[in-house]
């Protein structure tokens, strides 16, 4: 018995459900009765509503067989057809005047048309009530359904509720092994997916889930790729959603859709809010031009602050963060007790490139023999993204010769079109291909000659972007600081491409 608890109670919320459907939609259908018949029957054209004018104009023309007054109302009997079926128009004389004027008035012989005055009785003036009221009833509380359906407590069409992006237990596929070049931030955040799957072995030793972890780097390392590992890793409920998409035009709906994402999350938990490019609303309070510092922007804000300061050790929702200027966030949302960690992505070293490199290559048909640690030097300074960027680049070079194998001169080409841009035709004369040359020649001439700088790699008086021509210098090795010296060799091989 037991065991058929459960499939009975199922039975009966789906009984209810349906129930409760069958309803609406009967009840809908009734308040739309009276105007669906008008509707109907004035497409068979068995029933039609006449202007007075009109009226009075068949009256005359003796196509009425008959007039029966109602009130204001005017009800005209057309003859039956030779199937038995009799037209009704419906039309309403002027308030306290006599029709019987107005027929004497319009050379109506009333011998033509047999009018007859019919006492209006409690049916029929409770159906003509009914006509007009219910339409505007039934559109009022089909509109108080869809609120009710889409927004909830009263919000109209769901403008308050929250815009996330819900990636449910086992829908995100992305791990850990997918991101490569970020080891450090790696074991940052792998901490995080170990509070989430055992918050036990941490509070039996007194330590407190973080709050928030904060993202920062630049453009294209990573910062969301690790979000979304993070949440295919710890295998609860990841809510995505843009700093930006808490904005609206009207006030208190950003502040609404903070509310209403944190408590989604809370009852999700175990889970993970990911807010991208939160310096759209995590700004600096009072640096935004806002009349007297409160904006709407300011109160997304201060509700973000009191939600994360809400969160107790019992809660297990854990808030990340991305963005690549951390210089302009408001001191009080990146405290300790918010965002506990601050976890900083640079661009990946050789190692971590040629990691990126193994990752993005699978799957595309490279010729054999490749010197793939060749590439790794050549792309420093390269981001994942641009590393994911020149590969695919490469493939589609590849695919435009008709070629079935991606070979090292379509990465060159590629990895030169990601940084300056594809190549361009320019007219120009002789002279001015002269110049360009011996301008880039002077680069090539002073960098290859001073010891303090990189090697020459490429030298092109082809145009690319806004340069007419490029002298190229690549590192041997990944540089974190220079000397006075070198950089004066580098001074001066940027001037050695002028003369006078």
């Amino acid at each position: 018995m037991q065991q058929q608890k459960p499939q009975i109670k199922k039975l009966e919320f789906k009984f209810n459900l349906n129930l409760r459907r069958i309803l609406i939609w009967v009840l809908i259908v009734f308040l739309f009765l009276p105007s669906l018949i008008k509707l109907l029957l004035g497409s068979t054209g068995i029933f039609k509503e006449l202007p007075l004018s009109t009226a009075i104009a068949e009256i005359k023309e003796g196509k009425v067989e008959s007039v029966q007054i109602r009130g204001e109302e005017l009800i005209l009997l057309y003859p039956k057809d030779a199937e038995g079926n009799q037209a009704v128009g419906t039309s309403r004389k002027e308030e306290g005047s006599s029709f019987m004027d107005q027929l004497q008035k319009a050379g109506i012989d009333e011998s033509k048309v047999r009018v007859e005055v019919v006492s209006q009785d409690f049916i029929n003036a409770f159906w003509n009530i009914m006509s007009l009221v219910l339409p505007i009833l039934g559109f009022g509380v089909l509109m108080f359904y869809l609120m009710r359906r889409q927004g909830g407590g009263g919000d109209m069409f769901g403008i308050g509720k929250s815009k996330a992006r819900l990636f449910a237990k086992g829908k995100q596929n992305i791990k850990f092994a997918d991101v490569a070049g970020v080891d450090e931030a790696k074991k940052e955040l792998e901490e995080v997916v170990d509070f989430l799957k055992n918050p036990k072995k941490y509070r039996d030793l007194g330590a407190r889930t973080p709050k928030g972890v904060l993202l920062t780097g630049p453009a294209g390392v990573g910062k969301t790729l690790l979000a979304r590992a993070v949440a295919g890793e710890a295998g609860g409920a990841f809510f995505s959603m843009a700093g930006s998409e808490f904005m609206e035009m009207l006030v208190g709906v950003g502040a609404s859709r903070v509310r209403d994402l944190f408590d989604t999350a809370k009852k999700a938990a175990p889970s993970i809010i990911f807010i991208d490019e939160i310096d759209a609303i995590g700004r600096t309070r009072g640096a935004s031009g806002g009349f007297g510092g409160h904006d709407e922007r300011e109160q997304t804000l201060n509700q973000i602050l009191v939600e994360m300061d809400g969160f107790t050790q019992y809660d297990n929702v854990i808030v990340i963060a991305a963005t690549n200027r951390p210089d302009v966030l408001d001191p009080a949302l990146v405290r300790p007790g918010r965002f506990d960690r601050r976890v900083t992505l640079d661009l990946p070293d050789i190692a971590g490139r040629k990691a990126i490199v193994e990752i993005h290559k699978k799957g595309k048909p490279f010729a054999k023999g490749l010197n793939w640690d060749k590439v790794a030097e050549r792309t420093v300074g390269f981001s994942g993204a641009d590393i994911e960027n020149m590969l695919n680049e490469s493939a589609i070079l590849a695919a435009r010769e008709n070629r079935k194998e991606i070979i090292m001169a379509d990465i060159e080409e590629a990895a030169l079109k990601v940084k300056m841009g594809p190549e361009k035709k320019r007219l120009q004369s002789k002279l001015e291909k002269k110049m360009t040359a011996y301008h880039e020649v002077g680069h090539a001439l002073v960098g290859h000659m001073l010891p303090g700088t990189d090697p020459i790699h490429r030298v092109s008086i082809v145009s690319r972007g806004m340069a007419l021509g490029f002298t190229m210098s690549r590192p041997k090795t990944d540089k974190f600081q220079q000397t006075e010296s070198e950089l004066n060799h580098e001074m001066a091989m940027m001037l050695g491409g002028r003369w006078w």
